[in-house]
């Protein structure tokens, strides 16, 4: 069963990770063209799902790792 914070998270955190990545990326291809925010909203709706389910997936494997290493670091 999904964590209902976690999953508040994944949203939150994947619509604003996914809106910079995709703006960014897209004003390079692209440019500041007629067409822009057009061409950016496509690729933006397929990289938000994808950015939900890839927090989703690693995020308890990156926490551990985080605390892992956060642990050595002390040492």
């Amino acid at each position: 069963m999904i964590n209902i914070p976690n999953l508040i998270f994944a949203i939150i955190m994947g619509g604003l990770m996914s809106l910079s990545i995709t703006l960014a990326t897209t004003l390079i291809r692209v440019g500041v063209a007629q067409n822009f925010f057009w061409a950016w909203l496509e690729v933006w709706s397929v990289a938000y799902p994808v950015a939900i389910i890839c927090i989703l997936i690693y995020r308890p494997f990156v926490s551990k790792l985080t605390a892992t290493l956060v642990n050595k670091l002390k040492q």
